[in-house]
């Protein structure tokens, strides 16, 4: 293969397959770089600091999320699928970057407004504020990656992710050596926000479109009509998802807090390749919903299938070598993380199917119906987390969001089998579940053996995830027979 061809592989749109590859490679290594050197930096913040420090940051995070309530009304994937279905409307970016400015001042309002409600500690209201800034830049960058999206042009998004990764690390790092303190930490957040966003915003208004403030309440009303189904479904996720850490922090239980973070940074980590996969489909399947049926139902077919095969065996996997992990990552006075890991883990298979169906619920427009879901599983959420943080503990808000994401992929399933104009369950993905369950069981046999059990954990890792391969293609190849054509 010559320079040209690699080129071509790794930089133009030719086919769809190519175009899918091409975006999953980039995708896939701009967050394995972003990925893990965050979590190298958050491993020596966690040691750094403490769990109760940790706890403090890990709150104030959590609550900055909950209250930046307006962010999502220029839903990033509304603007990929309205720019990947339509080029003409790149010229509407100047009308969208003006709405955030405005819903990015209103959240920061609610923001300062609220941290008499939220906190009694200067230090942790503080942090608030400086992380609200920070949020909001960063929303500002996610509008820049979903034109990037549409256009199938992942490789820009790398660019912007490591460059502003490699400046945080740096920042990072500094301080957490030199001046350690959350406060600090999170000026590293902020600054390297800044910097990326600025040197990006000018190469984006000299190359591809001219950016200027722009009132235009056509173009607003219809992000905002389009987006609020989205924005409610991003806020109420939010909620469900940041309620433990809230209410834990909340009544006391920072060091819990720490705790129970420690592992959900971890769990984070592992969603990566689901979400990668799911970003690579999106302009596909988008394309193929407007243009073809028997494309839309092939895309959907693997697309699926894929995220089944990932969900198994990360449930399996993590099961097993939930000790081996927490121990490897973070030093004795995190060991109540492990149970915590265990039980997030489950969390982690369930969002990743979930995941599938939503996706697949945007794209025929039934997000609206998607966000009566989430409703409901963010009021069970917060119910459960009341009834189950006194009792349990971390554990306890744990096993509510297990259970909130139960409920949240049956009515996803239940939704999508409704409406969506495809097979949503067929032979296939009959192949994939039961491809996924064999090697997933062989697997951990496999890991659970002392010889491979006692090794360091990532080569225990390696050999799971090789086994799981291996048994799994040949499953898929000479048994099951299925083509990937």
């Amino acid at each position: 293969m010559n320079i040209g061809e690699i080129k071509a592989l790794f930089l133009n749109n030719s086919t769809t397959k190519q175009t899918i590859f091409k975006n999953t490679f980039w995708l896939s290594f701009s967050e394995v770089i972003t990925r893990l050197l965050g979590l190298f930096l958050f491993i020596y913040v966690a040691n750094i600091l403490g769990a109760t420090e940790y706890g403090k940051f890990a709150f104030a995070l959590s609550v900055v999320y909950i209250l930046n309530i307006f962010y999502g009304l220029t839903s990033p994937q509304i603007i990929t699928k309205e720019i990947a279905q339509d080029k003409e409307k790149v010229k509407e970016m100047s009308a969208i970057f003006s709405l955030k400015i405005i819903l990015g001042l209103a959240s920061l309002i609610l923001v300062i407004a609220s941290l008499f409600f939220v906190s009694h500690d200067p230090v942790v209201r503080e942090v608030i504020i400086i992380l609200a800034i920070y949020n909001l830049l960063n929303s500002f960058m996610e509008t820049i990656w979903a034109f990037f999206r549409a256009k199938q042009k992942m490789e820009y998004e790398f660019l912007m992710k490591v460059s502003q990764t490699i400046v945080f690390v740096s920042l990072g790092f500094f301080v957490i050596l030199n001046y350690p303190s959350i406060i600090n930490f999170s000026y590293a957040y902020l600054f390297s926000s800044l910097a990326i966003l600025l040197v990006f915003l000018a190469i984006f208004h000299i190359k591809v479109q001219s950016l200027k403030f722009s009132v235009d309440k056509p173009v607003w009303k219809k992000i905002l009509s389009l987006s609020w189904p989205l924005a409610l479904v991003s806020i109420f996720s939010t909620i469900y998802n940041q309620t433990d850490s809230v209410m834990l922090g909340f009544w006391g239980q920072i060091t819990e807090t720490g705790w129970y973070n420690a592992s959900y940074r971890i769990i984070g980590v592992v969603l990566v390749p689901a979400s990668l996969i799911a970003l690579s489909f999106y302009p596909s399947i988008s394309k193929s919903f407007k243009d073809s049926k028997e494309k839309f139902q092939k895309l959907w077919d693997y697309f699926l299938g894929i995220m089944i095969s990932l969900a198994i065996p990360l449930v399996s996997g993590g099961m097993i070598l939930a000790p081996k992990i927490i121990n490897f990552v973070y030093d004795q006075s995190y060991f109540p993380s492990i149970l915590s890991f265990r039980i997030l883990i489950i969390m982690a298979g369930i969002v990743i199917l979930c995941t599938a169906f939503q996706q697949m619920l945007v794209i025929v427009n039934q997000q609206r119906r998607f966000f009566w879901v989430v409703l409901a599983g963010t009021i069970i959420n917060i119910i459960l987390n009341s009834i189950l943080i006194p009792k349990l503990s971390l554990y306890g808000a744990g096993i509510a969001t297990v259970i909130t994401n139960l409920i949240i992929l049956i009515y996803s399933i239940i939704l999508s089998v409704k409406y969506v104009p495809a097979k949503v369950f067929n032979i296939r993905t009959l192949i994939f579940l039961l491809t996924a369950f064999i090697s997933s069981y062989i697997m951990y046999l496999i890991v659970g053996c002392q010889q491979i059990y006692s090794l360091n954990i990532v080569l225990s890792i390696l050999i799971g995830g090789v086994s799981y391969l291996l048994i799994s293609l040949f499953l898929l190849k000479f048994i099951f027979r299925l083509k990937f054509d």
